[in-house]
């Protein structure tokens, strides 16, 4: 698990209190003036995400780092240069900087390909692409509550097909309630990542030093100076050519691309057993190079060759006569599991951390520098669960079927996050192995009710794939505070400003976008 003798984890004997946080006096500005921008980009970014998500134009959040983010951030420091000089009492501190980068981040998240992007869809689709044919209508639409999808066709159809004003009252009212729930659900669901990311904060960050490489890029462009510098505007112009030459050969062919395109060596394997190894792509983009430099030489070697293993499995099994099988060599199964013993080694790892918290929050004591305290972050991570399986009990999902679920949920997150925390992976995909699939495989699928088996259909939204998940972009946040000598507890309730209006601006975003574009109900396209 340690890839660097920086991680070791420090003696059991360290307390708990935070003894290198800054005083007060002596801490850098952060005012709630950050807060303030930040809250008004949210809508922005959102409409701006989802307008180009809507046209095929581009999914920020399928890779570790946003580049739209990065591009606003990009913006806000070129700004601040300017400020800087002509009226240096209303330029930004670094700390501001990367707090409104930190909010951006997790409502980015929210807005993801694979959150709200979609949620949506899954409402509309249960009833708009129901027909005689399929009989969803008899199959399901009983264990449906009511509140949770909109039912209306001409509600849907106006969805579905776009040109219409989302604003009229007979389109926005039937959304009211289903996105008002639907909130709910994603703000407890990130709150509960927030107390986890809480807790386990001070290990990660401060004991064990982890690298967390993704936060290198908005780190040191918030630097003052960094766009001063030459190499930097070089190979900016290198990167950019590459995509202006590829954006040329995508609307005139007969122009040259280089790289960014994906080249499928599996037509020139058509023979037994070689063709077994389907789909194999070979790329190359800028940004995964120069994302490498940061990445441990363990990772980049694993990357690589579990990918080839996997192949090799592919191959092998149609020696043997195995392709027959459904889904072998089930790569879905072995990524739900590796992910699962990731979370069980970290949790090893910080179990002297964890009881020094348990400890805290028994006698009440408080930590400074923290966000919360230690009983403070256990309520809300017990009571944040309890109101999700309450959510889900009330929807019709069995107790032990919602509690089963969300502590799989929970414990893949956290691997995610502790992956990128150390290693820095620019991607966590992880398609269709979440808890629904993990579940449904594990347990005959009789074991479970109808109305089971349907919210359990629902939650695939934030199940389908990981690759926008909140929770490392909230520990990322909390550690680009350490370096910049944030104050955390103004940070954690800025990132809980951002979920909630992140979740509301989200859904009004992508409806926007869809009763004027035409929305989506189906996943060809994803």
């Amino acid at each position: 698990m340690e890839t660097d003798p920086r991680h070791k984890e420090a003696s059991p004997t360290v307390p708990i209190t935070n003894h290198h946080m800054l005083p007060k006096e002596n801490a850098p500005r952060t005012g709630w003036r950050a807060v303030v921008i930040g809250s008004l980009l949210i809508p922005i970014n959102s409409l701006w995400m989802m307008h180009g998500s809507i046209w095929g134009a581009g999914f920020p959040t399928t890779v570790s780092l946003f580049y739209n983010v990065v591009f606003i951030l990009f913006v806000l420091v070129g700004i601040n240069l300017i400020l800087q000089r002509w009226v240096r009492w209303a330029s930004f501190s670094q700390s501001e900087l990367l707090l409104i980068y930190g909010m951006l981040c997790v409502s980015s998240a929210l807005a993801g390909l694979d959150m709200i992007q979609i949620l949506i869809p899954l409402i509309a689709g249960a009833v708009r692409l129901a027909t005689p044919e399929n009989e969803w209508a008899q199959l399901f639409w009983q264990y449906i509550p009511d509140g949770l999808t909109v039912r209306s066709q001409e509600v849907l159809q106006a969805y579905d097909l776009g040109e219409s004003n989302f604003y009229l009252p007979e389109f926005f009212q039937p959304w009211l309630k289903p996105a008002l729930l639907w909130c709910v659900f994603l703000i407890l669901l990130l709150w509960v990542m927030l107390c986890i990311n809480v807790i386990l904060r001070r290990q990660w960050t401060e004991v064990e030093k982890l690298s967390y490489p993704i936060i290198q890029l908005p780190l040191e462009l918030s630097t003052p100076g960094f766009l001063r510098n030459h190499l930097l505007w070089i190979g900016f112009a290198i990167a950019g050519g590459m995509n202006i030459l590829n954006g040329l050969n995508f609307l005139y062919p007969a122009v040259p691309s280089i790289g960014g395109k994906l080249y499928d060596l599996a037509p020139y394997f058509t023979e037994k057993p070689w063709n077994a190894m389907g789909w194999t792509p070979v790329a190359l983009f800028p940004y995964a190079v120069g994302m490498a430099f940061f990445i441990p030489l363990d990772l980049s070697f694993s990357c690589w060759f579990f990918y080839l293993f996997w192949k090799f499995e592919r191959i092998f099994a149609s020696v043997l006569g195995l392709r027959g099988l459904p889904g072998f060599p089930y790569i879905d199964q072995q990524a739900s599991g590796a992910y699962l013993g990731l979370f069980l080694i970290a949790i090893w790892a910080s179990r002297h951390h964890l009881l020094r918290v348990f400890r805290a929050a028994v006698s009440g004591e408080k930590p400074s520098g923290e966000a919360l305290s230690p009983r403070a972050a256990i309520i809300g991570l017990l009571g944040g669960i309890a109101a999700l399986v309450f959510f889900s009990t009330h929807a019709g999902m069995s107790p032990w079927v919602a509690v089963l679920f969300f502590a799989l949920y929970f414990a893949l997150s956290t691997a995610i996050t502790r992956m990128r925390a150390e290693l820095g992976s620019p991607v966590h995909d992880l398609h269709f192995s979440g808890p629904d699939m993990l579940m449904t495989t594990a347990v005959n699928t009789r074991r479970f009710t109808p109305r089971d088996l349907t919210m359990l259909s629902f939650y695939w939204f934030f199940n389908r794939a990981y690759r926008s998940h909140p929770m490392p972009q909230q520990l990322e946040a909390f550690k680009l505070a350490e370096r910049s000598r944030m104050h955390t507890k103004r940070l954690f309730w800025a990132l809980v400003i951002a979920i909630v209006l992140g979740s509301v601006f989200a859904f009004w975003a992508y409806l926007d976008a869809a009763y004027r574009y035409g929305g989506k109900t189906g996943y060809a396209w994803q």
